[in-house]
């Protein structure tokens, strides 16, 4: 479902903005995250920007990313708090954007997919088995190496998404092991993503410049 609305949004976004195999500027301008936009009281961008991506190499990475990586989390978690999970990853990925870089448009899914990584990498240490055996460990050096490495990528949204789908896996994973209701394990990644909303809006009406 997350895949189909991502590829629904992509060519939506590529009619609506005349570039049918890339984002034109309209979906930018009116949708892309940016800090004095959601100053400005357009909270939504924290959400519509991650379901956005500037060509189909962007578009076809991160979905990538969710088709091998998704399914085993949501095996873990369950469907409910995988989609928990993925919504808090979001967030932190556009608490960080905005606290890199407030003054760029930011767009993407990459901050949810780093929140994967992040939770995958605590799923695993929770069962006993080490990151780099795993093989999630040398999967998010990689892509560590890539977000520095690589102009124009938005350093603090995969940063603030990694975090906090780590957060959220180490704060979770032990409560499903323990077996917890339901209810409790999803407030809990909720109370995590109201943090995460409630940094975004801050950041976004905080800093004029950017930290790096």
């Amino acid at each position: 479902v997350l895949i189909g609305l991502n590829l629904a949004a992509f060519v939506a976004a590529g009619a609506w903005g005349g570039r049918p195999m890339d984002l034109g500027p309209k979906p930018v301008v009116e949708l892309a995250l940016r800090g004095d936009f959601v100053d400005d009281g357009e909270i939504y961008r924290l959400v519509t920007s991650a379901f956005l991506h500037d060509g189909l190499m962007h578009l076809a990475f991160n979905m990538w990313a969710l088709w091998v990586i998704g399914p085993i989390l949501e095996r873990v978690l369950g469907r409910s708090r995988f989609i928990g999970l993925y919504t808090v990853s979001l967030l932190g990925g556009s608490f960080g954007a905005l606290l890199v870089e407030p003054r760029a448009f930011t767009v993407g899914a990459s901050g949810a997919i780093f929140g994967m990584f992040g939770a995958m990498a605590m799923a695993q240490r929770a069962s006993g088995q080490s990151i780099w055996a795993g093989g999630i460990g040398p999967i998010l050096g990689i892509n560590l190496f890539l977000t520095f490495a690589i102009p124009f990528i938005s350093v603090g949204g995969h940063l603030g998404g990694l975090v906090a789908g780590a957060l959220t896996g180490a704060a979770t994973i032990p409560l499903i092991r323990a077996k917890k209701p339901d209810w409790q394990i999803l407030a809990t990644q909720a109370l995590i993503g109201v943090v995460f909303l409630a940094g975004a809006v801050w950041a976004a009406g905080t800093w004029v410049d950017p930290i790096f």
